[in-house]
């Protein structure tokens, strides 16, 4: 039997800075948001991408990539933005058999009020404390985390066109 590959001091003080981040900026996020508009991170993020893609609307498939949600959880969050009026679900304009997400007038509506506090919220508990070339870093580690944990991921897909 192998030894294990133990975790030397900075490799454990990177790895358990990057689980406080993950629990700790999620949650403060969803506070602010929940405060500003009774929506979640991740409906933020649903809205975000949608606003965001051509024509304010993507293959539910692609929808779930972006926001790394799995086709459930991604339903059930975009049924409940359609109960708000905030999402509507149509056959996509080329394949009828492709299900995708609109993002309506109203829900638009809604992304640009929330979007000025939660950008806030982003620069004060996150890139406030960084520099750029902090930024730059993290980016480019990140991605290579990312690459190595779906080669698939959307990020990557749009750095390359």
């Amino acid at each position: 039997m192998t030894e294990p590959r133990w975790l030397n001091a900075n490799e454990r003080r990177a790895w358990l800075a990057l689980l406080s981040i993950n629990t700790m900026l999620p949650a403060s996020l969803d506070t602010q948001l929940h405060a500003a508009g009774k929506v979640s991170l991740f409906d933020y993020n649903v809205l975000a991408m949608l606003s965001e893609a051509e024509g304010r609307f993507l293959p539910m498939s692609e929808l779930a990539a972006r926001t790394s949600a799995s086709l459930s959880r991604l339903s059930h969050v975009v049924t409940k933005l359609q109960n708000r009026g905030w999402v509507e679900r149509r056959p996509h304009p080329g394949d009828a058999r492709v299900t995708t997400a609109h993002l309506t007038e109203e829900g638009m509506s809604t992304i640009v009020e929330l979007a000025p506090g939660h950008v806030e919220s982003v620069r004060s508990l996150f890139l406030d404390a960084l520099t750029e070339r902090d930024v730059a870093d993290l980016a480019r580690i990140g991605e290579k985390i990312v690459a190595r944990l779906d080669s698939n991921h959307w990020i990557l897909r749009e750095r390359q066109q």
